[in-house]
C-alpha cells in the first residue's frame, strides 16, 4: 500500500507538473525494474531453504506441487532443499499427512534419478565393450593366418629349445591313443581300435626308454605324423568330453598307484642295500683275516698297551663289524688331534671280523695313539642270564617276530618289514653301549663314537666339559615338533605315560661323552635292565637302541653345543654346508652310508679323504671258504646262508 500511495502521489505530483511524464515512468518501470524484481525473487526462491514446520497446507499445496514438479528440470534442486530454506513465515505445515506425502514424492524422484544414471552407465559400458571387441577383430585380421593354421595339440613346439620336446610329444600321443583305444572298444569300433593299437605299438617300440631327442631313431617324425592322423580320425569319431575326462582320470589314478608301489619297492631296496656290506669291503676283510692268522702270535700285539687303563688319557669306545668304517673314525680322530699320543681307542667287533680289524690297524697304526681290539663273543659275563636283550633275542617269540610272522620278504611287501631283519637290531655290538662300565671298569670317562661318523676337529676339549652331574653328554636333536620322546615311545602305555614327558627333547647317539663314575653311582645299567625286561612284548618301543637310551638317560643327559655333532648326512640332502664345515663331528645316520653306492655324492668326500688306500686289496677271486664240514664255497659268499661250522678262509690252490 505504501508503494501504491507513493506511486499515486508521484502521479498526482507529475500530473500537476505536467501530465506527459507518467507514460515515461511506466515504461521505465516495466522495462527495467519489473524484470529486476522477478530475477531477484527467482534467485531467492532457488537458494533459500525451508523448515519442515514452515511449509503451508491447504491452498499452498498447489504451490508445493509446482515446486516439486520443477525439481525434475532444475537438477540438484529438491524439496529437501526447500524445506531447509529460510522462507517466509506464511509457508507453514498444517498437518503431518502432507509431510509424509511430500517425503514419498521426494524419495520417488531420487529413485528415478538413480535408475536413469545406472542405465546411462550400463549403456556406456556396453558401448566400450563393443569398441574393444571391434578393435580386437581388426587386430586379429593383421595376424598371418598361415601361422595360426600350424597349431595342433600334437605339433612339435619348434620354438621350445628343450632337448626332450619330441619325446614328450610322443608320450602325449601315446596317452591319448590309450584313451581312444579304450573308447573304441567300448563303442565297438574294431577297425579304428586295430589302427590305434598298431600305431601305439610302433610308438612304444620307437620310444623305448629314450629320454632325449638326440637318442631317437630317424624314423620317429614319420611315426609321429601317422599317429597324429589316426588320433585326428579317432577324435572325429569318438570324442566325448565326459568319456575322455573319465578315462584320463582313471589313468591318472592308476599311475599314482604305480608310483606309490615303486616308492615302496625303492625304499625296500635301499634298506636292503643299507644292511649289506659291499663286495669290496667284504673281500678286503677276508684277506686281512687270512693275513692276521698267518702272523706269529708275538706279532699280533699292539704297542702302548700300558695306556689302555690310564685315566689321564682320552679314551674312545667304538663298536663295529665294518673294518673300513672303523678305520675312518680312528684316522679322522688322530689326523685332527693336537697330540695323538694322548688318545686311546677301544674297539670291539665280532668273531668274524676280529682278525681283519686287528690286521688293519697292525698294517696302518694310528700314529702314536694306543689301540686295542676285542671280540664281543669273548665277554663271558655277557650272557642271557645277565643281559635281558640277549635273552630276548634268543627266544622263540623274538625269532618269530624278526624272521617269520607277518613279514613277507617280497619286494611288494615294501620296506616296513625289512627293517625287522636288519642285523644291527640282533647284534650285541649294538647293545653293548649300555655296558660301558662293565667293559671298561677302570676308566672314569669315555667318548662313545659310532662307526658312521667322521671327526673333523680336535676332540680333547670334550673331556673338560662340565656335565653338571649328568651321566651322558649329547647333542639334542629335537625341533619344534619332531624328535621328541613321543616319536620313539608308546605313550598309550601307562608305564611310559606316567614316567616321561612326551615333549621331552631327544638326543643323538653317535658322539656321547659318558661319565662312568656317575654311571655306576646311578646304576644306569640296572635302569636299562628294568625297562628292557618290561618291554619283552615290545609294547613300550619297537626297535633299536635309541628309545631305551632315551628312557635310561632321562633327566641324566647334559646338552652339548650343536657344533660338536651335526647329523643327517645319511638321509638329508639339504644339510647346510657351513654347519658341516664348522662341525667337530659329522654323522652319516640314515641308510645312505658313505661306503655304499647309494651314498649322497655331495657328502662322500668328507668321509673318503680319511681312507688310507695303501695296503688295501679289494679282490677276492683267488680265495675260497672252507667250512670244515665238507662245504667249500668260492668267494665272495653270503655268510648268513652258509653252515654254522665256519672254520677259516684260505688261499685257493
Amino acid at each position: 500500500m505504501a508503494s501504491g500511495r507513493g506511486l499515486s502521489g508521484m502521479g498526482i505530483h507529475r500530473k500537476r507538473g505536467g501530465g506527459s511524464r507518467l507514460p515515461i515512468v511506466l515504461v521505465i518501470f516495466f522495462s527495467v525494474l519489473a524484470p529486476l524484481i522477478f530475477f531477484v525473487g527467482r534467485g531467492l526462491y532457488t537458494s533459500a531453504s525451508i523448515d519442515q514446520n514452515d511449509i503451508p497446507s491447504g491452498s499452498s499445496k498447489q504451490v508445493i506441487d509446482v515446486i516439486a514438479a520443477s525439481t525434475v528440470d532444475l537438477g540438484p534442486l529438491s524439496l529437501d532443499s526447500l524445506r531447509k530454506s529460510n522462507m517466509s513465515a506464511s509457508w507453514k505445515f498444517v498437518g503431518a499427512e502432507t509431510s509424509v506425502e511430500n517425503n514419498a514424492t521426494s524419495e520417488q524422484l531420487r529413485e528415478r534419478r538413480r535408475e536413469k544414471r545406472a542405465a546411462d552407465l550400463v549403456q556406456q559400458d556396453d558401448e566400450a565393450i563393443v569398441k574393444l571387441e571391434n578393435a580386437a577383430i581388426e587386430r586379429s585380421k593383421s595376424v598371418d593366418s598361415a601361422v595360426l593354421g600350424k597349431y595342433s595339440i600334437w605339433r612339435k613346439e619348434n620354438e621350445n629349445d628343450n632337448s626332450d620336446s619330441t619325446v614328450r610329444l610322443m608320450r602325449d600321443q601315446m596317452i591319448m591313443a590309450r584313451v581312444y583305444l579304450s573308447i573304441a572298444k567300448m563303442k565297438n569300433k574294431p577297425d579304428l581300435q586295430q589302427e590305434l593299437q598298431s600305431r601305439l605299438k610302433e610308438s612304444q617300440r620307437a620310444l623305448g626308454d629314450t629320454a632325449a631327442d638326440a637318442d631317437l631313431h630317424h624314423s620317429v617324425p614319420e611315426k609321429i605324423k601317422l599317429m597324429g592322423q589316426v588320433l585326428s580320425k579317432a577324435r572325429e569319431q569318438l570324442y566325448d568330453c565326459k568319456l575322455v575326462t573319465g578315462k584320463l582320470r582313471a589313468m591318472l589314478q592308476t599311475a599314482d598307484e604305480q608310483v606309490r608301489s615303486l616308492k615302496k619297492q625303492s625304499t625296500f631296496l635301499s634298506q636292503l642295500a643299507a644292511k649289506t656290506i659291499p663286495n669290496g669291503i667284504h673281500c678286503m676283510s677276508m684277506r686281512l683275516t687270512i693275513e692276521y692268522y698267518l702272523l706269529p702270535p708275538e706279532k699280533r700285539k699292539f704297542p702302548g698297551s700300558e695306556n689302555l687303563e690310564n685315566p689321564n688319557l682320552y679314551h674312545y669306545a667304538l663298536f663295529s663289524d665294518n673294518v673300513l668304517a672303523a678305520s675312518v673314525v680312528v684316522n679322522s680322530t688322530i689326523m685332527n688331534a693336537k697330540d695323538s699320543s694322548k688318545h686311546v681307542f677301544h674297539l670291539v667287533t665280532d668273531k668274524l671280523n676280529f682278525g681283519a680289524m686287528n690286521m688293519w690297524f697292525l698294517l696302518n697304526p694310528p700314529g702314536k695313539a694306543a689301540i686295542h681290539v676285542e671280540n664281543v663273543d669273548e665277554f663271558k659275563w655277557l650272557n642271557s642270564s645277565y643281559c635281558p636283550v640277549l635273552r630276548q633275542l634268543e627266544s622263540a617269540s623274538m625269532k618269530e617276530y624278526y624272521f617269520k610272522a607277518d613279514h613277507p620278504t617280497t619286494l611288494s611287501s615294501g620296506a616296513s618289514n625289512l627293517k625287522y631283519r636288519n642285523p644291527k637290531y640282533l647284534s650285541m655290538l649294538n647293545h653293548l653301549r649300555f655296558y660301558l662300565p662293565q667293559v671298561y671298569p677302570k676308566l672314569n670317562k669315555i667318548l662313545f663314537l659310532d662307526d658312521d661318523i667322521v671327526v673333523q676337529k680336535d676332540l680333547t676339549r670334550l673331556w673338560s666339559v662340565d656335565l653338571q652331574g649328568k651321566v651322558n653328554g649329547a647333542v639334542e636333536t629335537c625341533g619344534e615338533s619332531f624328535h621328541r620322546f613321543d616319536k620313539y615311545l608308546n605313550f598309550t602305555n601307562p608305564h611310559i605315560a606316567r614316567s616321561f614327558d612326551p615333549n621331552a627333547c631327544g638326543w643323538a647317539y653317535g658322539m656321547n661323552m659318558f661319565d662312568l663314575k656317575e654311571w655306576k653311582k646311578k646304576d644306569i645299567t640296572g635302569i636299562y635292565h628294568k625297562w628292557q625286561n618290561m618291554n619283552e612284548d615290545r609294547t613300550l618301543w619297537k626297535l633299536g637302541t635309541l628309545p631305551p637310551g632315551l628312557i635310561t638317560f632321562y633327566n641324566l643327559t647334559h646338552p652339548l653345543e650343536k657344533s660338536w655333532h651335526v647329523l643327517g648326512l645319511g638321509y638329508n640332502p639339504s644339510v647346510d654346508r657351513s654347519e658341516i664345515e664348522n662341525a667337530a663331528v659329522v654323522h652319516y645316520n640314515g641308510n645312505m652310508k658313505p661306503w655304499l653306492e647309494l651314498a649322497m655324492t655331495k657328502y662322500r668326500s668328507y668321509w673318503t679323504k680319511y681312507i688310507k688306500s695303501r695296503n688295501m686289496d679289494f679282490g677276492c677271486g683267488d680265495l675260497y671258504v672252507d667250512f670244515g664240514c665238507g662245504v667249500i664255497r668260492p668267494t665272495p659268499i653270503a655268510f648268513v646262508h652258509e653252515p654254522a661250522c665256519f672254520l677259516s678262509i684260505v688261499p685257493r690252490v
